[in-house]
């Protein structure tokens, strides 16, 4: 026992000494102090550190509302949205370096473009940059300011004022190369890439720039892909970090050249527009939302958007989105409806498009060349066939740059072998000139020579660049009236005269004057001008242009080239019948644009050549809604709308025809006669005619200086009442009623014994009391402020000069065509002016109508006579049923009702004249009223045409297929005279 004992103490002892024991004892210390921190972190601070680890990884993103659909008033769709696949990229990444998210971002984005764009899809080009056609980059800006926005936006400046004075002036080139090179910015090699792969690279870049400042907003790459890049990026998803496809609402409109102008488009947001929002806007939206940024999506765009929501995102500790949880789902937004009748609307456009091409097709003529300048009116003004073709090119119709790319054309080959060899002739002969102090004077120069001359002048030194500082320049300084007025110098003479005055800008020449001396002498600086002048039209595409006007002009480039490089750069289709025959020279160039023209493969709209433009207002004068308004040309609204294409942005601006400006809205000029039943009203009015009074035409007005003519001339009408002086359009009759009202009361008591010389009145008259009274019908009328419509107007100009040739609707009179539709919604209804409106109800989702619309009474005309407005109407009557019946043929007979005015206004000698036609239907009950106008329009007749084949769509009197046709119009004489 005591043995036993003894080998226990003895083994403990032992054990105790030994280094297991230690451990142990260190193992159930480290044990308990570990317990002790676990109870500690998961008890003590478990809810504390589970909060802030969820705040970590739980992010939400805001998820924008459904737009709101756009109807017209029968509910025919007109803007709308449509789900799509869409290529994006979020960039979540953990880098360590901005060299490595360069790196990685550039070469995944570049592989996700090469996949796009081998799909025949292409990526997003919204970028305030874009390449011209001479492959140089260009700001899309229309203006200053929203160029210098767009600088502040790139350099990360919340206002433009922030800008240094060197940011200001930095050029499209330098702004490239700072987003490329800057240590900051994007990491692009621009000497590997040509300019069209870094513009794409930088589009996407600055996208993703601008929505770093939040995490987990993907950029678009690419909208509206096909479902083949749908497939190859699904199934390379796992090398592109960050790439995903989304179904995207993109927003879409039908038929958008009939309504782009009304409906407009949508966008991100611009700093700009964001900065503008009040307070509380700003709360509602954010600066990825997508906005109305034109027509009525911006002016509604408070009721289109919908309703945010967001989700939550959890991500891993590399940022990489693990879970999403759903949040609060968006609200779609309301739904807007309009007062117009989109098949009303695009029958007027068709017929405007059919009207205006005939009217081009009178007045061209198979000559290369026209002086325009000899003719003594602007209805003897021609087109010659040469400039249709230069048209081609000046208008963008074809792209110079093909002509030389590898895959060019045989024509363009020809073409652009020919422009080579003449240009460098061109800039031989001007730098000869230009260093010739004994040169021609300027007006002694070829007419070549001299357009050449007045674009370096004013287009590229004075306009373009400013080396010509316009500011400094003294306008009645002797030596400038000598170059610009009297054209007795020549260009050495006064570019030299303007260095030693001070009007030039050296710091601009700085890189093109030898001297490194801080002040230059004057031989210099005019050498530094000459160098940069060669130096820019190299690359001048408007240089280019007015090159190749010329060698069309001279024959150089044939009209058959031009034609064949329709087919060449596949604007016209090789498969139509016409491509043989051109090719093998058995049609000649001239009979073949004539007949692309016919048929509408070409339009006014691409050609840009007087008349290119065509607007109408369409009114219900009962209610004060507008049924139609319509612009031409319109523009494809669906490639400016979700992300911009900027191209076409750029090209819609340069366009001669200018799509994008509201013809219905922004253009004014004179009304013309069609302001005649206005002058009628006031003069009855005021009791200086009545019904029964008739006044003489003799064709030669004599009681003001200088005389005004009757349109007649030399003809005369003879006696007129007012009802005839209207049918007439008389310019006598209301040359005598603009007289009279300028008349006080001693004058008016001589009247009987007035002269046709006003030998009895001249001393009572007083254009300043006649212009009053006028004024004051119209603005009666409505014509002193703009129309009520809900999109951008004009402001109007009521005449304040000369009453005499105010009441025939000349002196200052300018108006849009949706005031005058406004003017003569009151004539037909007999004195109710309304404020006019687009807008019918809006509707919320469930189709409950949350505002409607109902156009206001502005005010009522009441103190016209019941006999006045029968006589007003009586001559408006006889303008269809008599004056013009040959037009309006199939309508009278068809027993529909139609009151008119015709109306020519003059802009100058060398240009074709407005025509303007008003009225309303039918005559003793309208339905309707109208205006329309063509710009440049040589004639009344044509929109009188217009208006009648309107009138028989509206009311079927011709089955729709025979009235649009897909072809110019047979067109009248349009020999009306000038009323």
């Amino acid at each position: 026992m005591y043995s036993l004992w003894e080998r226990i103490k003895s083994g403990i002892a032992e054990f105790v000494q030994s280094r297991i024991f230690v451990l142990i004892i260190v193992f159930c210390i480290t044990s308990a102090i570990l317990v002790q921190r676990i109870f500690y972190l998961q008890i003590v601070k478990g809810q504390e550190y589970l909060d802030d680890y969820k705040l970590q990884i739980q992010k939400t993103k805001e998820i924008q509302g459904t737009r709101g659909n756009i109807y017209d008033r029968n509910g025919n769709l007109l803007a709308y949205n449509e789900l799509a696949y869409s290529v994006t990229i979020e960039d979540n990444g953990s880098y360590d370096s901005i060299a490595q998210q360069n790196k990685v971002l550039n070469k995944t984005i570049s592989s996700v473009i090469k996949m796009v764009e081998s799909n025949g899809d292409t990526v997003i080009n919204n970028f305030g940059i874009i390449l011209d056609s001479n492959n140089n980059y260009q700001f899309v800006a229309q203006n200053e300011t929203q160029k210098l926005r767009f600088i502040a936006d790139v350099y990360g400046k919340s206002t433009i004022d922030q800008l240094s004075k060197k940011q200001k002036a930095t050029t499209a080139d330098e702004l490239i190369h700072y987003l490329c090179t800057d240590k900051q910015k994007f990491g692009i090699n621009e000497k590997e890439m040509d300019k069209s792969t870094v513009l794409k690279l930088i589009n996407i870049r600055y996208q993703i720039w601008l929505n770093s400042y939040q995490k987990y907003i993907s950029t678009t790459i690419a909208e509206d892909v096909s479902d083949a890049t749908v497939a190859d990026i699904m199934e390379n998803l796992d090398k592109l970090s960050g790439i995903n496809v989304e179904e995207e609402s993109l927003r879409k409109y039908a038929d958008s050249k009939c309504f782009a102008n009304i409906i407009g488009y949508t966008g991100q947001i611009s700093q700009e527009e964001y900065d503008a929002l009040s307070d509380a806007d700003q709360e509602r939206y954010s600066k990825t939302d997508t906005v109305g940024k034109a027509g009525l999506e911006k002016a509604m765009d408070s009721q289109l958007q919908g309703k945010k929501g967001s989700e939550k995102l959890y991500v891993n500790n590399v940022g990489k989105v693990i879970k999403t949880v759903k949040g609060t789902n968006p609200k779609a937004g309301n739904d807007l409806y309009l007062t117009i009748d989109a098949n009303l609307q695009k029958a007027a456009y068709n017929i405007l498009e059919q009207e205006l091409a005939g009217v081009l097709l009178a007045k061209i003529q198979n000559s290369l060349d026209f002086d325009r300048n000899k003719v003594e009116d602007g209805s003897d003004v021609i087109i010659p066939i040469g400039d249709v073709y230069n048209a081609m090119i000046n208008n963008d119709v074809l792209d110079m740059t093909h002509f030389t790319d590898p895959d060019a054309g045989e024509a363009e080959k020809e073409v652009a072998s020919a422009f080579s060899i003449r240009k460098e002739e061109v800039k031989n002969t001007l730098t000869k000139v230009l260093n010739d102090s004994k040169a021609a004077a300027y007006k002694d120069q070829p007419k070549e020579v001299q357009a050449y001359l007045t674009y370096l002048v004013s287009d590229v030194l004075t306009n373009g660049t400013g080396v010509l500082m316009s500011k400094s320049i003294d306008t009645k300084d002797a030596t400038y009236k000598a170059w610009k007025d009297e054209e007795s110098i020549n260009v050495y003479t006064y570019l030299n005269y303007a260095i030693s005055k001070n009007w030039i800008d050296t710091s601009l020449l700085k890189d093109y004057i030898k001297s490194n001396e801080q002040y230059s002498d004057s031989g210099e600086v005019y050498q530094g001008i000459i160098n940069y002048i060669l130096d820019y039209i190299n690359t001048d595409n408007n240089f280019d242009k007015l090159i190749y006007r010329y060698m069309i002009k001279s024959g150089t480039i044939t009209g058959r080239q031009i034609c064949m490089m329709l087919y060449e750069q596949n604007i016209l289709d090789k498969k139509d019948n016409q491509y043989d025959s051109l090719k093998a020279g058995s049609i000649g160039a001239y009979d073949f644009i004539r007949s692309k023209i016919q048929s509408l493969e070409i339009t006014p709209g691409q050609l840009g050549l007087e008349p290119c433009t065509g607007s109408l207002v369409a009114t219900d004068p009962n209610t004060g809604e507008v049924l139609a308004c319509v612009s031409y040309p319109g523009y494809d609204n669906n490639r400016l709308a979700n992300t911009m294409d900027s191209d076409y942005y750029s090209k819609l601006l340069t366009n001669q025809s200018r799509p994008f400006y509201n013809n219905a809205t922004q253009e004014k000029t004179a009304p013309g006669s069609t302001y005649k039943p206005l002058s009628a009203i006031t003069g009855l009015t005021e009791g200086v005619i009545d019904v029964n009074t008739y006044l003489p035409c003799a064709g030669v007005y004599k009681k003001v200086t200088p005389n005004p003519k009757c349109w007649i001339y030399p003809s005369a009408h003879g006696n007129l009442n007012v009802s005839q002086g209207i049918q007439h359009s008389c310019n006598d009759f209301f040359y005598e009623v603009g007289y009279r009202l300028g008349l006080n009361s001693t004058g008016d008591s001589k009247l009987d014994n007035d002269t046709s010389d006003g030998k009895s009145t001249q001393n009572y008259y007083s254009s300043e009391r006649g212009i009053a009274k006028l004024q004051k019908y119209a603005e009666e009328f409505g014509l002193g402020d703009t129309s009520g419509m809900e999109i951008p107007e004009s402001d109007p100009q009521i005449s304040d000069d000369n009453s005499v040739l105010s009441a025939i609707g000349q002196g200052t009179n300018n108006y849009t065509t949706s005031q005058l539709a406004r003017y003569i919604t009151a004539v037909a209804n007999k004195g109710t002016v309304y404020n006019l409106s687009l807008l019918d109800k809006v509707t919320n989702p469930k189709g409950k109508t949350v505002k409607d619309y109902t156009p206001e009474v502005k005010n009522k005309v009441t103190d016209v006579s019941s006999t006045t407005w029968q006589a007003v109407h009586e001559g408006m009557r006889a303008v269809v049923t008599s004056e013009y019946k040959d037009i309006f043929t199939k309508l009278n007979a068809s027993g529909v009702q139609l009151s008119g005015k015709t109306g020519t206004a003059q802009q100058s000698q060398t240009h074709p004249d407005h025509g303007l036609f008003v009225g309303f239907a039918p005559s003793d009950s309208p339905q309707i009223a109208f205006a329309i106008r063509i710009a440049n329009g040589y004639s009344s007749t044509f929109a009188a045409e217009v208006g009648n084949n309107v009138m028989e769509y509206y009311y079927k009197v011709t089955p729709e297929n025979e009235l649009i046709t897909g072809e110019a119009s047979n067109i009248g004489t349009g020999s009306n005279g000038g009323d």
